[in-house]
């Protein structure tokens, strides 16, 4: 299960992500769509902690992904994900 709650990202004065909630149960599928540039491969990215969410939280399973103390490599372990494109993780591209 994932809970989002709240999530916010910005870079610099760009607002990427504001506010979203959004609870997925396990086995529930989810697709994310609108135009380019409206957040979906932040918002991806934030779910993983490939890039840190600038506010808000996120469970899986019921562990707060984005408290500091999170071990995320040990949650991972649990979590996969496939993106259409390798942009997604710029050190590749």
């Amino acid at each position: 299960m994932i809970d989002v709650k709240n999530l916010q990202k910005s870079f610099g004065d760009n607002h990427v992500l504001c506010g979203i909630n959004e609870h997925i149960e396990k086995g529930e599928k989810v697709v994310i769509i609108g135009p380019s540039g409206s957040g979906k491969s932040t918002f991806l990215r934030c779910l993983n902690l490939l890039e840190q969410p600038t506010g808000g939280q996120i469970f899986v399973d019921g562990t707060e992904i984005t408290d500091k103390k999170c071990n995320i490599n040990q949650v991972r372990q649990k979590m996969g994900m496939v993106f259409q494109h390798f942009n997604l993780f710029p050190h590749l591209t």
